[in-house]
């Protein structure tokens, strides 16, 4: 893996090896930050199926105040923690295990952070035998039953094309971008 821009630039890292995991490509990394440039400085970040944590990490060395992997695999939160440490950012950051499908009500507690300006979350498109999976609907429920979003806030989803993804009540879609068989679907809360 590798850091695109701001104070780590350039800088490589190691991921744990594990079929389920899919890297979000370089591609959508820019593209997302580059939609995200101005939220991002100082602000609390939540990584859901964090995965490499390549979106975390790259909100780290661009500016983010504090970021939170959540994984439900032990060996990538392990990897990520790991990581963290390596390259000096484990002040800033925490990494869980943790059940993104689940009533998230537990992660301010355990993470320290009760409400998150961006909100990224990549599910998995594909279990290990192929089949589609629809975990971001859920995933942006949970969220938003759990109130984990700031005011003025964003949550980004990463789904597949195929995959129906609509804003939860109370909230508005307002961009969608298209890259290949994933779209990048960002919701803000009604007003804002």
């Amino acid at each position: 893996m590798r850091i695109i821009a701001g104070k780590l630039r350039g800088r490589r890292y190691k991921a744990a090896e594990d079929p389920r995991v899919r890297p979000v490509s370089g591609r959508i990394k820019q593209s997302l930050f580059d939609i995200i440039a101005g939220l991002l400085p100082g602000s609390k970040v939540l990584d859901l199926f964090a995965g490499t944590g390549a979106v975390g990490i790259e909100a780290l060395s661009r500016g983010a105040g504090f970021v939170v992997f959540v994984d439900l695999n032990q060996r990538c939160v392990d990897h990520l923690q790991a990581n963290l440490v390596k390259m000096e950012l484990n002040a800033k950051a925490k990494a869980l295990m943790g059940n993104a499908l689940s009533d998230l009500s537990w992660l301010a507690f355990r993470s320290g952070v009760s409400q998150f300006n961006i909100i990224f979350m990549g599910p998995p498109y594909k279990d290990l035998r192929r089949s589609p999976l629809a975990y971001t609907q859920a995933t942006l429920q949970r969220v938003c039953e759990a109130g984990l979003l700031a005011p003025g806030g964003l949550i980004i989803c990463q789904h597949h094309v195929k995959e129906d993804v609509s804003a939860p009540p109370g909230f508005k879609l307002v961009r969608r971008e298209k890259y290949g068989d994933s779209y990048l679907s960002l919701f803000k809360p009604d007003g804002n």
